[in-house]
């Protein structure tokens, strides 16, 4: 899978800890996409905005359960 061209590069939440268990996002232009912060080179996910936006929506909810 190739590497996507983030405009503002891979990013962690500021909610993360520096033990290395967290998930990394870029915003493309079209996009976003989530990577493993422990393997960044095995690929990534891509979302839509809209996909983007729902996934925002219900982690700032709670909505996504344990």
């Amino acid at each position: 899978m190739s590497e996507p061209r983030a405009r503002a590069g891979w990013r962690t939440s500021s909610y993360s800890t520096n033990g290395g268990e967290c998930v990394e996002c870029a915003v493309l232009d079209e996009s976003a996409a989530l990577r493993d912060s422990k393997h960044p080179h095995d690929g990534h996910l891509s979302f839509t905005r809209t996909e983007w936006a729902a996934f925002l929506t219900a982690v700032k909810h709670s909505a996504l359960g344990a």
